[in-house]
């Protein structure tokens, strides 16, 4: 592992970052599709801001983002288990608050979207 700058997953970083925050504000009235999409795209997401920032093995940015989606869930769990709430609803918005399959499940699907879009990137020029 190696710090360096990706120009091409710098951009995609940039983009689903501006499509999550639109996600979060202007469809926050559109229910679990809202919550779904934000949680393929946030996985999706995180592979990008690695992939901007260090250089690894193709194959290890898309299951780090991986493991950070399932984190944040079991982190959910144990939090909801023993009555924690977060109080900021910044932080509940970006983190969400409620365990769920269904987020696992948008999380493999981010998982499936980033190694195709690792593929991709691994064919465009690095800076």
């Amino acid at each position: 592992m190696r710090w360096r700058f990706h120009p091409v997953a710098a951009g995609w970083a940039l983009g689903l970052f501006v499509l999550l925050v639109l996600l979060a504000t202007v469809g926050a009235g559109l229910g679990w599709v809202r919550s779904f999409v934000g949680d393929v795209f946030a996985v999706v997401w995180v592979h990008c801001v690695l992939a901007s920032l260090v250089w690894m093995r193709p194959t290890r940015r898309p299951l780090i983002a991986l493991a950070v989606g399932l984190m944040v869930e079991a982190a959910q769990y144990v939090s909801q288990q023993a009555g924690w709430q977060v109080s900021s609803p910044v932080l509940r918005i970006v983190l969400g608050s409620t365990p769920d399959l269904l987020d696992v499940v948008a999380y493999v699907i981010g998982f499936v979207l980033a190694c195709l879009l690792e593929r991709r990137m691994d064919d465009a020029p690095a800076g």
